[in-house]
């Protein structure tokens, strides 16, 4: 039993990234042999490895409208609502912003988590209520990224230390050795199964990117308006500090010329009376 508890303690430092030794190699090569549908396609296995030829890949969409400032939140609304009549399986509302309405300009964004399989005939289905509101699509663009190796290898990982933890509580449940061998194990088993929780929760954010595909929108229209009667007093508002400002810095600037030339003038100006004193002859009694 000694020598189990040391290859045990070989885990544990294996698992803080130290080089393994032989003992901790024929152990992990073992808990892979006995790893539960390694090397099998077993699809009720949830940490079953990916095929290798099915890409993992996280999409993102993103389109620009640019449509009237009173059509936006129409517009928005009746995109957020068919969003929400495809159910929360095909589309979830991540974030809905809108802002300004002042004049002719507003803007606002929309983003969206569409299933994977809907989500390019689902950007066609908004686009269209974008346009049926005059709207004009200026940008659009698909990005993704290919996430089948970090997937894969966090499946492997997740799937030996899953291994190994059954392993190290088979050495508790046996209750053999030391006091301190046992508070050895019980670590290695508390490491272990914060290693599973946190691969288990990286898998599960890297499948949610892929099986869920983000979709961007993006709402303007014009610029603020400066016409009217308030459009000048709101902008000669908006520029009072702005003027103040540059008055102040101009007075410090002024200042810390004038200083220095004013004493030098005051000194010289004493020196030439100091002189012509000293030049002037005495007086008679």
């Amino acid at each position: 039993m000694r020598k189990t508890f040391m290859a045990m303690t070989f885990l544990m430092l294996a698992g803080c990234g130290s080089e393994p030794p032989s003992q901790l190699r024929k152990v992990t090569e073992d808990a892979k042999e006995e790893a539960p549908g390694a090397g099998k396609d077993d699809k009720d296995n949830p940490i079953a490895v990916s095929a290798p030829n099915a890409p993992k890949i996280a999409y993102v969409y993103e389109y620009g409208y640019r449509l009237a400032a009173a059509s936006i939140p129409e517009v928005q609304r009746k995109q957020a609502d068919l969003c929400e009549k495809q159910g929360p399986q095909v589309c979830q509302i991540l974030d809905m912003k809108q802002s300004g309405s002042e004049g002719d300009y507003a803007s606002g964004s929309l983003s969206l988590a569409v299933a994977a399989p809907r989500a390019r005939a689902f950007g066609s289905e908004l686009g269209r209520i974008a346009g049926s509101a005059n709207g004009e699509e200026v940008s659009s663009s698909i990005a993704g990224e290919d996430l089948s190796k970090q997937i894969v290898d966090t499946e492997a990982r997740l799937r030996a230390r899953s291994v190994l933890r059954d392993r190290l509580m088979e050495v508790l449940a046996s209750r053999k050795g030391t006091v301190a061998e046992l508070v050895e194990a019980e670590r290695g088993v508390a490491q272990v199964n914060q290693e599973i929780d946190e691969a288990k929760s990286w898998l599960a954010e890297m499948q949610g990117r892929v099986d869920y595909s983000r979709i961007e929108l993006t709402y303007e229209a014009g610029t603020p308006s400066s016409g009217g009667f308030i459009g000048p007093i709101r902008s000669a508002l908006g520029n009072v500090g702005s003027v103040l400002g540059y008055i102040i810095g101009f007075l410090i600037l002024a200042a810390t010329a004038l200083v220095p030339l004013v004493l030098v003038g005051i000194g010289i100006h004493q020196a030439v009376k100091l002189y012509r004193r000293r030049k002037e002859p005495p007086r008679e009694a």
